[in-house]
């Protein structure tokens, strides 16, 4: 009698959850969409914190570390055994006799211990507080320190990497935030009101389809002034990149509301006086915005491609500003990739997160039909 008093509890409670609820319990049984949210807050976990995760600023230059190996860190100490704190070794610089081709080997003579909390080279918290303090490093500020190893200006990489994720990020949830606006408007008055002003909106999306978008993302951020301040260069290509991105959601909303619009809710809204926006916005979005979400979701690995290729490109955000895109320039040349391949580092990093934000999104599509078990 328990084990069918439970099932009968438990397909109330079933029967009797919100929508949101009915979302998150099929999510999360989803274990690979836990796994990509898992990784997408952590990402935007160390771009609220990059300043205090990274172990220099990306301007920070080493001079005689240029285009330095990566350092491992070691965990047993000569004549002393295995020990918890991590340490580096020094690095010093060697040339190859046959090719004259520059480059470094570990000094094991030279033992660097790893400190965490340690403090470095200052900055200023989110702009508002100055501290030095960073999560690990080396003792002083001219021993190298390079998980990731340099550029060929002797910037640490991994530094550089954790920065450029702030712009790269950010300009995926800006851009979706565009989209979201010109998606809900645009897609709505067409489902809704139909007519001139329905067909007007579908053949302008039509039109922005038509075109190929690398070339369109291409001619349009070539137009933007070069000698433009870089806030002013990123805001420019969050809305270039924007331009074409909110065709998908206006195409959802418009097909949602035309299956929607002559519902009896709606009628009834309709007699008592409510006006068309707000019987699109108050009533109809919000009865399938969990598809609206996901959509969204599945947009901003789009985004953040995007960026990376315009960038990488030469025609998206420019020195110094640092983004991921921005730090595959330096991995164009063939012949630095074959002999410093850390420059690519950039790039594993852009996979890992659209490989994330699309487990998330599939999870969270199935999750949009909650009912269906």
């Amino acid at each position: 009698m328990s084990l069918l008093s439970g099932a009968k509890r438990q397909e109330e409670q079933f029967f009797q959850a919100s929508q949101w609820q009915l979302i998150w319990w099929k999510f999360r049984k989803h274990k690979v969409a836990m796994i990509g949210t898992a990784v997408v807050l952590f990402l935007y976990f160390v771009v609220l914190f990059c300043e205090f995760l990274a172990p220099y600023k990306t301007t920070t230059r080493f001079s005689k570390y240029l285009y330095a190996n990566p350092q491992r860190l070691h965990f047993i100490y000569p004549g002393q055994g295995l020990k918890l704190r991590p340490f580096v070794y020094d690095m010093h610089r060697e040339i190859d006799e046959g090719t004259y081709r520059r480059y470094f080997v570990e000094d094991r003579e030279t033992i660097l211990p790893v400190h965490f909390f340690v403090h470095g080279v200052p900055y200023k918290l989110w702009g508002l507080w100055e501290t030095d303090l960073h999560l690990m490093g080396t003792a002083g500020e001219d021993t190298p320190f390079f998980l990731m190893g340099t550029d060929r200006l002797g910037r640490d990489v991994f530094s550089r990497v954790l920065y450029g994720a702030r712009i790269s990020l950010s300009i995926g949830l800006v851009g979706i935030a565009i989209n979201f606006i010109l998606g809900l408007l645009l897609g709505g008055l067409s489902g809704y009101l139909g007519g001139i002003v329905d067909t007007m909106i579908q053949r302008g999306i039509d039109l922005l389809i038509s075109i190929p978008h690398l070339p369109l993302w291409m001619g349009l951020a070539a137009a933007l002034p070069r000698d433009w301040p870089p806030l002013r260069i990123y805001f420019g290509i969050v809305v270039v990149l924007s331009i074409v991105g909110w065709t998908g959601l206006a195409r959802v909303v418009r097909g949602k509301l035309l299956s929607l619009r002559e519902e009896d809710f709606v009628v009834a809204a309709r007699l008592a006086g409510s006006n068309d926006l707000r019987i699109i916005f108050r009533h109809l979005l919000p009865s399938f915005f969990s598809y609206i979400i996901v959509s969204l979701t599945m947009a901003i690995p789009s985004m953040i491609l995007g960026e990376t290729s315009l960038s990488f490109l030469g025609l998206g955000l420019q020195p110094p500003i640092v983004s991921w895109g921005v730090l595959l320039q330096d991995a164009q040349d063939v012949g630095s990739i074959a002999h410093y391949p850390w420059l690519l580092i950039p790039c594993l990093f852009v996979v890992a997160t659209v490989l994330a934000f699309n487990f998330m999104g599939d999870g969270l599509r199935d999750a949009a039909d909650p009912y269906v078990r």
